[in-house]
């Protein structure tokens, strides 16, 4: 945990480092940062080794996740076409008006424990390619991997102070966000701790955006590919050990579609956790305490009268016995007033509802509080244009179970799932990191007479 002397450095030396940052050219800034992609290519092997030792993650499933924050760092090469602002060259006589896209500050991210290198990578390189200068502020839980990202970010040459990495807790959280020099903040987490951010750096006149919870919702009609239905269901609930936002962790049967719950659980039983090693489709939960949470969830459904169909309590991986495992879950008979069905699991737990028709289902989804990412599985196109326009839902997939966009697109949770304005990455994220001066511009010659008004005529 930092200090009160350690944080105040930090800033500071992140607003000693902006003044001069901010004038680099944009082009230079970019010269850093494809260095820096091209570090992260190179040392993908050694980045996944520790991202894995951090987090208890497969091997491939932290080659992806670096995988993702390496194309977003791509898209920040975009930067000087990005930045561009706008210009009229003759909005009355005589006079122009034009517009230039200028870097905030210091900007803070911080970052959830489910993606320590992926969601990092989601926001320091386009807040530094804008001409800002960043303070990192990574989970308690897995710090080591954001250190190597610091790391390769020095291998880089970027200068002293562009990007910092500061570890604590919710004190000095709340001393950051209170920071006068701190101007953006960016957040992934709950939406408990995401609604203080939001509240707390707002009345702190810092623009703010906070990616919150989910509950994430897979509709299967009974026109869909069965086999590609069930298997994307199945990964998209468990993969991660269900450890992400995007996660599916309700299953919505539609119609005939109900009786294809024992083929569910045949998929979902042959799912096997494992850690680090090659084979193992997930790795254990983040904590102790995660694990307790996620098993006392799925008792209370239990007892609530839902069935369990697949139960991955006392879940053991040999040689890991003591790890926080929790096995490939399917809870059927779920009722929407149920705990499990409120709550974000986090865990690779997959509950089922059941119902007759399209407009159910949707119904459904747009009454969850969350509106982070959904998904329809059919064959039928008139079922997917219905469903695409009536979703109350950021992020939708057509036959993709977790449509989570490329970086030339933006994260668009909505509802509860999102508080803010501008959203991560994509063009919006250049938005969110820059500050728009408009100039309105007039130059007199000789021959000019009168005076100037405070009105411009448009003539």
């Amino acid at each position: 945990m930092a200090t009160d002397e350690e944080l105040a450095l930090t800033v500071n030396s992140a607003s000693k480092a902006f003044e001069s940052w901010s004038q680099t050219p944009v082009h230079q800034r970019v010269r850093f940062l494809m260095t820096y992609q091209q570090l992260l290519k190179d040392r993908i092997e050694e980045i996944a080794k520790v991202l894995c030792q951090d987090t208890g993650k497969t091997k491939e499933d932290a080659i992806g996740e670096i995988w993702r924050g390496i194309e977003v760092v791509e898209y920040s090469l975009s930067a000087p076409s990005m930045l561009m602002g706008e210009t009229v060259k003759a909005v009355g006589t005589s006079i122009e008006c034009y517009s230039y896209k200028t870097p905030l500050g210091v900007c803070l991210g911080i970052t959830p424990f489910n993606f320590p290198a992926m969601v990092p990578l989601w926001m320091f390189p386009l807040a530094i390619a804008a001409g800002n200068t960043f303070i990192l502020k990574p989970s308690e839980q897995d710090p080591l991997t954001p250190i190597v990202l610091a790391r390769l970010m020095k291998e880089a040459k970027l200068p002293d102070g562009v990007f910092n990495v500061l570890h604590g807790g919710a004190r000095q959280v709340n001393a950051l966000l209170e920071n006068p020099s701190v101007k953006a903040v960016s957040f992934v987490g709950s939406s408990n701790v995401g609604k203080h951010i939001y509240q707390k750096a707002s009345e702190n006149h810092k623009r703010v955006q906070v990616l919150a919870g989910a509950k994430n919702h897979m509709v299967i009609m009974p026109d869909a590919d069965k086999e590609k239905a069930l298997n994307a269901l199945s990964a998209a609930s468990c993969g991660a050990a269900g450890q992400r936002c995007m996660a599916i962790s309700v299953g919505i049967l539609v119609g005939e579609a109900k009786d294809w719950t024992k083929d569910l659980t045949e998929r979902m039983s042959t799912l096997k956790a494992a850690s680090f090693e090659k084979g193992g489709d997930f790795g254990p939960v983040i904590s102790k305490h995660s694990k307790e949470r996620i098993e006392a969830l799925i008792t209370g459904a239990e007892k609530a009268g839902a069935k369990i169909l697949l139960d991955g309590r006392n879940y053991k991986v040999t040689g890991y016995e003591g790890g926080y495992f929790i096995g490939p879950t399917l809870i059927d008979d779920v009722k929407i007033n149920m705990e499990i069905y409120q709550e974000e699991v986090f865990g690779p737990v997959l509950i089922l509802l059941k119902v007759d028709t399209l407009n159910e289902a949707i119904d459904m989804i747009n009454r969850s509080p969350y509106g982070n990412g959904t998904s329809i599985f059919t064959s039928h196109g008139a079922a997917a244009s219905l469903f695409k326009h009536k979703i109350e839902v950021g992020q939708v997939g057509i036959n993709v179970p977790i449509p989570v966009p490329l970086p030339f697109f933006s994260f668009t949770g909505w509802k509860q799932s999102f508080f803010g304005d501008c959203h991560a990455y994509g063009k919006q994220a250049f938005q969110f990191y820059t500050e728009t001066k408009t100039i309105t511009e007039r130059w007199f010659t000789d021959t000019d007479i009168g005076q100037m008004n405070m009105t411009i005529r448009l003539e």
